[in-house]
């Protein structure tokens, strides 16, 4: 089979930065919802590894046993707590969190709608007053250069007041893994703010909003893909001298459609590592998938530590 010539062949690499600022703090004590299959197990042991987790095993232990044993790996000092369905699987991590007893809460093989909705059960899951954001923290693979995208994975056709908590949760993210002042664009199919295009309208409204709401970073909308990325562009239309244009550090998606888009785009064209969590809740979320590379799921580890640790700065 012809492989389509626009897919890249770089490896993907999980940031050195990452790791670093991770490994500033002790390891992440995480439940992993359903664990005893290849994924979760080969994901939560590179964390392990890496000394950026502790696992806390949620599952058959058995099969949990099984699958270290075929990675060679001795869990015999970890915690496994035994559940049987992917619901009571969900709902056993999602109380773990809730109580506190762990720092973060990672997916493991069951459907992303049962383990969501244990955690954003009003009794007991991780539900705060905050809206839940997915974020992705995705870094080019020659110099690792991040740009972050909200969101991609979780909320479908999010409101404005969504779209504020995205925001204020990447400028958080953002400052958190080393970006002083973050320059944060808001996407939409062009730069004026025009009655034709719904989301520019939304875009401006944004931008006015965080011009007050968050002065810790430089927020602009509406703006192309093009304004976004490139500083040649932004100097053909003269907003060379624009904070944002051509130099943002970070993406707020009018819908899940563009933001999944962009995300697969950057990472299936590129070659970019997405470290992807969930954040919003009384402790971050990972949801780890089938087609992350292993570098990904290491990455999106080393995102949930730092942010459980800067978890305060997201109101």
């Amino acid at each position: 089979m012809t492989k389509n010539p626009f897919l890249t062949d770089k490896e993907v690499a999980c940031p050195e930065q990452l790791l670093k600022l991770a490994k500033q703090h002790a390891p992440s004590r995480t439940a992993i919802a359903r664990a005893g299959f290849p994924l979760p197990m080969e994901a939560a042991k590179l964390a392990s590894d890496a000394g950026i987790m502790t696992p806390v095993f949620v599952g058959d232990p058995d099969g949990i046993k099984l699958e270290a044993d075929k990675l060679s790996w001795d869990i015999s000092g970890l915690e496994i707590i035994e559940a049987s369905s992917e619901e009571d699987c969900a709902i056993t991590a999602a109380t773990l969190g809730r109580d506190g007893e762990v720092d973060v809460v990672m997916k493991g093989q069951l459907h992303t709608d049962t383990f969501m909705g244990a955690l954003v059960n009003r009794t007991h899951g991780i539900r705060t007053a905050n809206r839940l954001v997915h974020v992705f923290y995705i870094t080019e693979p020659e110099t690792g250069h991040p740009i972050i995208v909200s969101d991609a994975a979780v909320n479908v056709s999010p409101d404005i007041k969504t779209r504020r908590s995205a925001i204020v949760t990447v400028d958080a993210l953002a400052r958190a893994t080393g970006i002083k002042r973050p320059k944060i664009a808001i996407l939409s199919a062009t730069e004026s703010a025009i009655p034709s295009v719904p989301s520019s309208l939304e875009a401006k409204e944004l931008e006015d909003w965080a011009n007050d709401a968050v002065p810790t970073s430089d927020v602009r909308g509406p703006l192309a893909l093009d304004l976004i990325l490139s500083t040649e562009s932004a100097a053909t239309k003269g907003l060379d001298d624009d904070p944002v244009a051509g130099k943002a550090d970070a993406v707020i998606v009018p819908d899940i459609v563009s933001g999944n888009a962009l995300f697969k785009a950057l990472v299936y064209l590129r070659g970019g590592c997405a470290a992807g969590i969930v954040l919003g809740g009384k402790i971050p979320v990972l949801l780890t998938s089938r087609a992350d590379p292993p570098a990904a799921r290491l990455a999106s580890a080393a995102l949930a530590s730092i942010m459980r640790n800067a978890q305060s700065s997201i109101s």
